[in-house]
C-alpha cells in the first residue's frame, strides 16, 4: 500500500492534463489537482463490491448455524452495517485517517461528522481539484475513500460474529460491536491504513515507520477480527453440548452461495485497494484469483486425504483461506507466488479448525481457523515469496530478499494480534460483568432467532396449513 500512495503523489499525464501534488504545511501554496473519472469509477464500484461482501457473509455463516439460529446470524452481520456506519461518519474515519497522536490513533476530530469531507473552506491536509475545490484522495474523491475504508470498518466486525454463533444476545452484540469497532479496528486502521500525507499530515506507525507490507487488510482485518473470536469464544464459553454434539450446517447451498458472493466481493476487498484502475489492480485481481482457486484444491486434497470425502463446506471454507490469505501479499508477489500462498493457506487453514477441539475453545464456525491463521500466514508469506517484479517491488527470502522483510511482517502482525487479544478480553469481560453477554440456557434451546428476534426463518406450521388447505379444497370439489 506504500507503493501505491507514492505512486498516485508522483503520477502524471500530459495527455489527460492533470497533475497531483502533496501539499505540505510549510507550503504555503494551495493544492493543485483533478479527479480521474475512471480511478473514481473504479472506487465506487470497489466500494459497493466490498459492501456486498457482508450479505455473502451472512448467508455464508447463516448456512453453517442451525436453523433455529439461522436470522440471527444474519441479523448480526446486517447489524455492523448500520452500527459502524453511523460511528464512522461521527468520528470512526478521523480516528483512522486522521492527523496521528502518539503513533496510536487518528485526531478524533479532524474529521468528525466527516466536515469538509464534501467540500468547504478549509480542507485541511488533503489535495484539491483545482476547478471545484473538491477534496480528493489521490485521483479520487475524498468522499469515494471515505466510503470505500467505510465498508473495511463494516466486514471485519460482521467476521468476529462467526466465532460467538448460536448463544450472544443481540443487543450485547451490538454494544460490543461499537466498542470494538471505536476502541479496536478504528486505531488498528491507522496504523495499518493511513499514510503521511493523505487525509492527515502523518499517518500509523505501521504503514509509515515500520513499513510492513500488508495491501488490502492481512493484519487490520483477519489477523484483528480473528484474534477478537478467539477472546469472546473463550469469555462466551461453549454451546450447551458442544462438542459431544455435532452441530451440522442446515443449508449447504447458503455456504456456497455466500463463498460466493465473498469471492465476488473480494476482487473490490483486494483490486479496489490499488485506489485506482491501474495495472497494479489488474495484478491483484489476477493473483487473488489464483491463491483462491489453488486454497480450494489444498482444502479439498486435505479432507480426501483425512476424511476419505471432499465437501462442499471444504469447498467454501477453502475459497475463504484462499481469500484471506491473499489479502496483505496480493500486490507482492507473482503468479507463482500467489499458488504457494493458496496451497499454504488451504492446506494450513482446512487443519487449523481442528485446534478448538484439542484446545476446547468453541469458535463455532471457525473464525480463528480460517482468518486469523490465513491472515497470520498471508502476511507472513509476504517476507517469503515477494517478488522483485510485482508491484510492490520488495524481495523476499526466496528471491534472494534475506529475511529483514519477514521479520518486518512478524512485528506488523504480532502488534496487531497482541492488541486485539487484549483490547478485545477488556470489552468482552466488561460486558460480561455488566449487562451480560450469553443467552439464557432457555433462549439457547429454544433458538435465538424466536428468544431475540421472535421470528423464524423456515414457517413450516404455515406451509404444513396451506398444502392441508389446499387438499381440503380439493376433496370438497
Amino acid at each position: 500500500m506504500k507503493h501505491r500512495v507514492s505512486n498516485l503523489l508522483n503520477r502524471s499525464s500530459a495527455g489527460t492534463g492533470w497533475a497531483i501534488r502533496r501539499r505540505l504545511k510549510v507550503d504555503g501554496f494551495p493544492v493543485i489537482g483533478a479527479p480521474d473519472a475512471g480511478d473514481t469509477a473504479w472506487m465506487l464500484a470497489s466500494a459497493a463490491l466490498v459492501l456486498l461482501m457482508t450479505p455473502g457473509l451472512a448467508f455464508f455463516y447463516g448456512g453453517m448455524v442451525r436453523a433455529k439460529n439461522v436470522l440471527n446470524m444474519i441479523m448480526m452481520s446486517v447489524s455492523a452495517m448500520g452500527v459502524v456506519t453511523v460511528l464512522w461518519v461521527l468520528f470512526g474515519f478521523s480516528v483512522a485517517f486522521g492527523d496521528d497522536k502518539g503513533n496510536l490513533i487518528g485526531d478524533p476530530t479532524q474529521y468528525f461528522g466527516l466536515k469538509t469531507v464534501f467540500g468547504g473552506a478549509d480542507q485541511g491536509n488533503v489535495l484539491a481539484d483545482v476547478e471545484t475545490s473538491v477534496p480528493l484522495f489521490g485521483t479520487i474523491p475524498l468522499s469515494v475513500f471515505v466510503a470505500f475504508q467505510l465498508m473495511f470498518a463494516i466486514i471485519t466486525v460482521a467476521l468476529i460474529s462467526g466465532a460467538v454463533a448460536d448463544r450472544l444476545k443481540f443487543g450485547s452484540w451490538l454494544v460490543f460491536a461499537a466498542l470494538w469497532a471505536t476502541i479496536v479496528y478504528f486505531p488498528v486502521a491507522h496504523w495499518v491504513f493511513a499514510f503521511d500525507g493523505y487525509t492527515g499530515e502523518e499517518g500509523g506507525w505501521i504503514a509509515n515507520n515500520l513499513k510492513a507490507i500488508d495491501f488490502a487488510g492481512g493484519t487490520a482485518v483477519h489477523i484483528n477480527a480473528g484474534a477478537a473470536g478467539l477472546v469472546l469464544a473463550i469469555v462466551l464459553g461453549k454451546r450447551g453440548g458442544w462438542p459431544r454434539t455435532p452441530f451440522r450446517p442446515h443449508n449447504l447451498p447458503f455456504v456456497m452461495l455466500g463463498a460466493g458472493l465473498l469471492w465476488f466481493g473480494w476482487y473490490g476487498f483486494n483490486a479496489g485497494s490499488a485506489v485506482g484502475s491501474t495495472a497494479a489492480a489488474g495484478n491483484t485481481f489476477l493473483t487473488t484469483t489464483i491463491a483462491t482457486g489453488t486454497a480450494m484444491l489444498a482444502w479439498l486434497l486435505v479432507e480426501k486425504i483425512r476424511d476419505g470425502k471432499p465437501t462442499s463446506l471444504g469447498a467454501a471454507s477453502g475459497i475463504v483461506a484462499g481469500l484471506v490469505a491473499i489479502t496483505p501479499s496480493c500486490s507482492s508477489v507473482n503468479a507463482l507466488g500467489a499458488v504457494i500462498i493458496g496451497a499454504v493457506a488451504g492446506a494450513l487453514c482446512a487443519l487449523a479448525v481442528g485446534l478448538k477441539f484439542k484446545f476446547g475453545f468453541d469458535d463455532s464456525l471457525d473464525v480463528v481457523g480460517v482468518h486469523l491463521v490465513g491472515g497470520l500466514a498471508g502476511t507472513l508469506m509476504v517476507g517469503l515469496v515477494a517478488a522483485p517484479e510485482s508491484y510492490a517491488g520488495v524481495k523476499g527470502l526466496f528471491y534472494g530478499g534475506g529475511i529483514e522483510q519477514l521479520k518486518l511482517q512478524a512485528v506488523g502482525a504480532g502488534a496487531v494480534l497482541l492488541y486485539s487479544l487484549v483490547a478485545t478480553a477488556i470489552i468482552a469481560y466488561a460486558l460480561k460483568f455488566t449487562i451480560g453477554l450469553r443467552a439464557s440456557e432457555e433462549n439457547e434451546a429454544i433458538g435465538l432467532d424466536e428468544s431475540e428476534h421472535a421470528e423464524t426463518a423456515y414457517d413450516f406450521a404455515a406451509m404444513g396449513g396451506s398444502s392441508a388447505l389446499g387438499h381440503a379444497t380439493r376433496k370438497e370439489g
